[in-house]
């Protein structure tokens, strides 16, 4: 019994097929890792226009140096990742003399029905308690709970060890749920 079985390249091979003139390639691998970068690009700024800026650096960045690519290294996501992290970073340490409060909130384009408000309202209060954590518990904290990244691709991005990964991780959840400790009943948690 035969079928036919159409199997997609993974990452790096799309990568590879880049490297070597396939424009599609590049088209298929930004539509896998862009829409992952941007959420998380945003949560670290807190301004999409922003964001945007740096998903398009980060992922010009990798088009740079598919030619260079060494197979078995990192997976491009999470080389991608790390630049977009750096960047973030980057963009962050040079607007520390600018107060939060001046920093203007991403608008929210979404319909107003109940469900997504209530949604909306707790997507705002993580906004707010993940701005609270130290900026390495917020990258670690986004990249393993909203990006659903493992600890070693973890480490790999932020270049540390998994262990401290795991008590980056561990420290942020805690002040997490204190930040949110008073609006649980509020927010239907």
């Amino acid at each position: 019994m035969a079928f036919d079985q159409t199997l997609e390249p993974d990452d790096e091979a799309l990568l590879v097929l880049y490297a070597n003139g396939d424009r599609h390639a590049a088209a298929e691998l930004t539509s896998r890792l862009a829409p992952r970068l941007l959420p998380f690009c945003n949560r670290m700024l807190r301004d999409l226009a922003e964001a945007e800026d740096v998903v398009q650096e980060a992922m010009l960045r990798l088009w740079k140096i598919a030619p260079d690519w060494k197979s078995g290294q990192a997976k491009p996501s999470t080389w991608v990742f790390k630049v977009a992290s750096n960047l973030c970073t980057d963009r962050l340490r040079k607007r520390r003399g600018v107060g939060l409060d001046e920093i203007a909130e991403p608008e929210d384009d979404r319909p107003g029905a109940e469900a997504q408000l209530l949604q909306t309202e707790r997507l705002s209060a993580l906004d707010v308690a993940l701005q609270t954590l130290p900026e390495r518990q917020r990258q670690a904290v986004i990249l393993r709970h909203i990006e659903g990244m493992t600890n070693p691709e973890i480490g790999e991005i932020l270049e540390i060890s998994v262990e401290a990964v795991e008590s980056l991780t561990a420290r942020g959840k805690r002040g997490l749920a204190a930040a949110l400790q008073g609006r649980k009943e509020e927010l239907g948690l």
